[in-house]
């Protein structure tokens, strides 16, 4: 089992973050999730889940909810500084930080690391590892740019959460699976959510 870590920030979009730790637990991968407070009250928000503030009481609930063991799905505080995603030798070495505030976008791209998912990115980055984001938010700044090129200049993978349309998309499900779909692609792992361009169509 491959691990990755999934960091969940208070931008709008808590459909994608679900689809997305949904589908990396289907794989079989080991999903280390991180939530800020703000995601827990968009959570509520967006999605009707009322997840509890403790780390203990909300990795039960998010085991539950997907239906899988304690090994699989990890989930930790903001400041759990002795889990495995804050160290060098023992992070995951792929990071999808989904949905991206800019406000994390800002810490991450100036090296602060105050809590444990901008630590986590921190690491990541460091160790030359694997990380995307994930960004919600219009319009952009000039400071929201400069520090997507930044980032992206380190090796970052910036997606916009900008679904296409030209699947001719049905549903809002449909229009979360297109994002959540572009980053399994990204992460190298294999997904049949989404067709790709030219694929899936009669001729």
């Amino acid at each position: 089992m491959a691990a990755i870590t999934v960091a969940v920030t208070g931008a709008s979009g808590a459909p994608y973050a679900v689809r997305l730790i949904e589908c990396l637990l289907a794989q079989q991968q080991e999903v280390h999730v991180l939530m800020s407070s703000a995601a827990r009250v968009v959570f509520a928000t967006e999605i009707n889940w009322q997840l509890p503030a403790a780390p203990a009481a909300q990795a039960q609930a998010m085991r539950e909810h997907f239906q899988v063991s304690a090994e699989q799905l990890h989930v930790y505080g903001k400041e759990e500084w002795f889990s495995p995603v804050a160290s060098g030798s023992a992070a995951p070495k792929r990071m999808v930080v989904c949905p991206c505030s800019t406000g994390t976008l800002s810490a991450i791209a100036s090296g602060a690391s105050d809590n444990l998912i901008e630590r986590a990115a921190d690491v990541i980055l460091k160790e030359r590892g694997q990380l995307i984001l994930v960004p919600r938010e219009m319009p952009l700044s000039a400071i929201h740019l400069e520090n997507m090129l930044k980032l992206a200049r380190l090796g970052v993978t910036i997606m916009p959460a900008a679904p296409g349309f030209y699947h001719q998309p049905q549903s809002i499900a449909d229009l979360v699976d297109f994002v959540v779909a572009r980053v399994l692609d990204h992460l190298g792992l294999e997904q049949t959510i989404q067709p790709r361009w030219g694929y899936g169509k009669e001729q």
